[in-house]
Formats: structure tokens, sequence, C-alpha cells
């Protein structure tokens, strides 16, 4: 039996990366899947993949920046699979970029997906939920909410919101037996970091103040996405899982490559 038999899952960004790797374990671990994402080809390639593989699931094209995509996912839950019961919203983008080079435009487009586009898939999900006795919301922000970065002051207030926006959720709602929780990752191999570490040295300077001395696969995420969903964390609600391999543990200018 697995951990989330029988409920049924939306994942948004669920054709790669962190939640494509989330939405093949939300069904391996026996829940209906709702694959949303704006990739279409890449969504339903991993929609079919987890029905050959003996799961169930479904693609929806979705765009979390619009109210109407998020209602759709949410409707398409219900009406396929029955109703709703986990939200793993995990659908982001990233600039790299300063403050002072961030067009308005920038701003704008990375919020409407990071934060704006968790509040929709959040505010559609949430009724759903209501219908079923109760619900868990797993939102994917970053170690960057917490600890900022260089050249990313856009991605670090969007995922700062995001995890207050679960803190929020999680007191608002937790007499209706709804919780919400923030998943925090660090360095992870996905298609956003991909170009940040495609420079040898960047990536031997960034992994050299890295406990783990890598990057982490989304293989390595997902499993704690499901747990924060699961029946075994039905008192875990409000809180931010940093998963990062240690490293907002770091003191300041620590290196693990030094000699000596």
């Amino acid at each position: 039996m697995g951990r989330v038999d029988g409920k049924v899952a939306i994942v948004t960004g669920a054709a790669s990366g962190i939640g494509e790797a989330s939405a093949r374990l939300f069904a391996k671990e026996g829940a209906a899947v709702v694959v949303a994402d704006v990739q279409e080809a890449k969504g339903q390639a991993v929609a079919r993949a987890i029905e050959q593989a003996g799961g169930r699931a479904v693609f929806v094209r979705c765009d979390v920046a619009k109210a109407a995509d998020c209602e759709c996912a949410v409707a398409e839950a219900v009406g396929r699979f029955g109703g709703l019961d986990i939200l793993h919203a995990n659908a982001g983008v990233e600039l790299d970029k300063t403050l002072t080079d961030t067009s308005e435009e920038e701003w704008d487009r990375l919020h409407s997906v990071n934060l704006k586009g968790v509040f929709l898939c959040c505010r559609a999900a949430i009724p759903a939920m209501r219908n079923r006795g109760g619900g868990a919301i797993v939102i994917t922000a970053s170690v960057n909410g917490m600890q900022a970065e260089p050249r990313l002051a856009a991605y670090c207030a969007s995922k700062g919101g995001a995890v207050m926006l679960a803190k929020s959720i999680a007191v608002e709602y937790a007499r209706e037996n709804i919780r919400a929780n923030a998943l925090c990752p660090g360095w992870v191999q996905t298609a956003i970091t991909e170009s940040f570490f495609a420079d040898p040295a960047a990536k031997r300077h960034w992994f050299g103040v890295a406990p783990a001395g890598r990057a982490a696969m989304p293989e390595e995420i997902a499993p704690v996405a499901v747990f924060l969903a699961s029946d075994e964390a039905r008192f875990v609600t409000g809180a931010a899982w940093v998963v990062d391999g240690g490293l907002s543990s770091v003191l300041p200018g620590h290196r693990f490559d030094r000699e000596g």
C-alpha cells in the first residue's frame, strides 16, 4: 500500500525537473495525478509514462499565471478522479539579474508564476479539498526564500513570498484539516540550473561552498514532497522544509575545496 494510496494530486510544472519526479512518485505511491504544465509534449509524455507503469494520470495544459487554467486543472482532478486531496504547487521560473538590471516586465513575469501562480492554484484547490474533508498543499519554494544570493533579487523575493503564503494558508485553514508546507530545495539539477552550471568555473566555485559538493537530483527532492502530502505528516503544517545538502548551514566564506 502506497503512502498516498487512493488520493488525487495535482502537480504543476510536472513536465520536467522536480515536478516530473514528484508526479511519478505520487503515482507510484498510489495517487491519481493531474500532470499540469505549459509544456504539452513533455507533460503528455510524463502522463503516458505513469500510465504505462500502472499508475493513473492525465495531462492538463496549465499556465499557473492564469486563474482559468488553475481552475481547469482542479476541475479535471474532480471530474476525472472524483476529487482533490493534494496540490504540489511546483511550477517556477528564475531570473539571473541584479535588481537594477531587472525590468518591470521581467519582475512581473517571474512573480506571476512563482508567487501569483501559487496563490491562484491554492485558491482554486482549497474549495475542492474542503469538499473532501481536508487536503495537503506543498509549495516548492527555495532556500533562497530565506537566504539571498547575488543576482537573484526577483527570485528570492518571490520564493520568500511563497514560504509566507504556505504559512498563511496553514494558519487560515488548519481547522478545516487543510495543511500547507513550503519545500525549500537548494541547488537541484534541473533545466533551470543547467545554464547556471554550464560554466565549469562557476560550477566548481559554487559546489566548493556546498557541503555535499554537488546539486541534488530531482528524485532526491520528490520523496520529501510525498511525505509532506501524506498522512504521515498529518501534524506538519506551516513549516519550511529545507532540502539542500547542508548548503544553508555553512558559515559565510567557508569552502570545502580548500587544502589544509
